[in-house]
């Protein structure tokens, strides 16, 4: 048993490690394009991975939550990066494509993550440690893109809705914020997230993967 816990952490470590920097890195990234240096000045345009972790929300809360429900159910984040879109030169608009730039991140890692495991199939050279941690990439970042697009703020979905709605609604919907986080959790923990947004969201983005990478599957299917 625990020697099933340390390899299913040796296997996610890198994925979850790239999905999560990569995620925030982004949103400072793009941030800077239109105008805003927050993120910059605040040395979190970066790959660095200890510049991102939250001690709790991204190394304790996981680990507890894979332990406590035998892997049913893992959550965390990291350090937000800081955005004033006030700074933004366009705050309502370059705001939709701040907070796109995340889940767009986490999109591309996992077509990056699909075409290491093909490739490998591909080449002959499949090792079924790399297959896993192929598999794990793909997934994570899946569940990072439709989560993140939820749309209720403070997500990233909640700040595109938020940018794109007429300034009468944006501001009902901005209203949400302070209480964003704990309806997405009591959402995500009815299973309702799940069940009408995520699974959809992720069948989809499938689709679209599978029709680019035919042998998904066989990497999708890798077992420990």
């Amino acid at each position: 048993m625990e020697s099933d816990v340390l390899r299913t952490i040796l296997v996610y470590a890198l994925p979850v490690l790239f999905a999560i920097t990569l995620h925030e890195a982004a949103h400072g990234y793009v941030a800077r394009m239109f105008g805003d240096t927050t993120a910059a000045e605040a040395g979190r345009i970066s790959a660095n991975p200890l510049r991102h972790i939250d001690p709790i929300g991204t190394i304790a809360m996981p680990l507890l939550l894979y332990v406590a429900t035998s892997g049913q159910f893992v959550f965390g984040y990291a350090k937000p990066v800081p955005v004033d879109f006030r700074r933004l030169r366009h705050p309502r608009r370059d705001m939709v494509w701040v907070a796109a730039a995340g889940p767009g991140a986490n999109l591309v890692q996992a077509f990056a993550w699909a075409l290491f495991g093909t490739s490998q199939l591909m080449l002959g050279t499949a090792e079924p440690f790399f297959l896993l941690m192929a598999k794990a990439g793909v997934l994570v970042n899946l569940v990072m893109f439709a989560l993140n697009l939820f749309p209720v703020p403070p997500l990233d979905g909640g700040r595109i809705l938020v940018g794109l709605l007429p300034r009468p609604l944006a501001a009902v919907v901005a209203r949400i914020e302070p209480f964003g986080f704990f309806i997405v959790m009591g959402l995500v923990i009815a299973g309702l997230v799940a069940t009408w947004w995520m699974l959809p969201v992720m069948r989809a983005t499938l689709n679209v993967m599978r029709a680019v990478f035919p042998s998904l599957n066989a990497v999708l299917s890798a077992q420990a």
